[in-house]
């Protein structure tokens, strides 16, 4: 099963007189949104995964910036680029865009891109499920689409392998004091620490205080930590920040607020402290915690951890295997959750627009430019 790149119509495209038209598909996961774009193997290039992420930074760069930024987007935005895979057992490859730059992996906008690439007919559904192999910068994950009537109605995503780094690793953080927290992957590396340690609450009423923590630890961290993975060493950032707290509600295992910057950080510029929080639960984020959690001899594999996010839906995961990571120990975990299609949008471009590569303002933007 692959992807019919000949036949999709949703490309960059230049009309008369010389607007730029840009097709996508956008969704949100359990409310995270992800704008989705099929036909991405006209725009990107590389024979390997570090040359297609090099040229991504390098050329597309105005793309992602129009597409998240305002007034296209906003600080909460992502994408998704659709490319044909490198690896022979995969039907697809993607390519994540957030705020932060080209990421190689994202679960929520994983489930985003396979319900659009699903319900729009780019590649066949069959009931009750549809197994989708996809490439991507960090290795082969498979996702299984529970489909009903032409929808999907959960997908169910087995990630790559995921690890703990280190465990209460002491970040000196500007006005917040030395906090105790974990660098784990699961899919982007992430720096993540109890809330209460910040002196934070979670919860939506709380959002500006969360964002606010959150930069502040991430850009300590960055600064802090350094970290490379061990197989895919172009992989040398730590990405996002997950603020965690217990469960208060039966059913639940934990609560997390994950912040996505909104631009740039830097720790010693205090107004750049901007972000919003992940809408979701986070996928990827999710993978990390399990890590970091199995590590700590917290959770044992083949127990279901439901993970709820700041808007109380939830992703289910849980740990299938352990595996070794460049000799590290890691885990497989698995993430489920449910994706929405919400439009079909021919963004526009025009040759005279101001604003070509979108705008941010620092009411809701990091007023440090990148």
């Amino acid at each position: 099963m692959r992807l019919a790149t000949s036949t999709a119509d949703d490309v960059v495209t230049t009309s008369r007189p010389g607007t730029t038209l840009i097709t996508s598909i956008d969704a949100h996961a359990e409310g995270e949104p992800g704008r989705i774009l099929l036909a991405s193997h006209l725009l990107v290039r590389g024979n390997t995964w570090p040359e297609r992420m090099r040229w991504c930074s390098t050329e597309l760069e105005w793309l992602r910036r129009l597409l998240l930024r305002e007034p296209r987007g906003h600080p909460s935005m992502c994408a998704v680029l659709v490319v044909p895979p490198l690896d022979t057992a995969a039907d697809v490859g993607i390519i994540i865009l957030e705020q932060g730059g080209f990421r190689p992996m994202s679960g929520s906008n994983t489930m985003c891109a396979i319900t659009a690439l699903l319900e729009t007919g780019s590649l066949p559904a069959a009931e009750p499920e549809t197994v989708v192999r996809i490439d991507t910068a960090v290795g082969l994950v498979q996702a299984t689409a529970h489909v009903e009537r032409g929808r999907v109605r959960s997908v169910r995503v087995r990630m790559v392998p995921s690890f703990a780094l280190a465990l209460d690793a002491p970040i000196v953080v500007p006005e917040y004091g030395t906090v105790p927290a974990d660098i784990a992957f699961g899919g982007q590396f992430y720096v993540q620490a109890r809330a209460a340690d910040l002196g934070v609450s979670l919860g939506p009423q709380n959002a500006l205080a969360i964002a606010r923590a959150g930069m502040a630890l991430l850009a300590a961290a960055r600064e802090q930590v350094p970290v490379v993975h061990p197989e895919q060493p172009h992989i040398d950032q730590i990405s996002l920040v997950m603020l965690h707290a217990p469960p208060d509600a039966p059913g639940i295992s934990g609560r997390n607020s994950v912040v996505l910057p909104a631009g740039r950080i830097s720790l010693d510029q205090p107004a750049s402290w901007r972000g919003t929080l992940d809408r979701s639960p986070c996928g990827t984020g999710t993978c990390a915690r399990m890590a970091a959690l199995h590590a700590r001899r917290q959770l044992e594999l083949g127990v279901p951890y439901v993970h709820q996010g700041v808007l109380g839906t939830t992703f289910h995961g849980v740990l299938l295997e352990r595996t070794t990571v460049g000799g590290l120990a890691a885990v497989v975990p698995s993430i489920q959750g449910r994706a929405w299609i919400t439009g079909y949008v021919q963004h526009a471009l025009q040759p005279d627009d101001p604003f070509p590569t979108g705008i941010t303002v620092s009411d809701i933007w990091s007023p440090v430019r990148d």
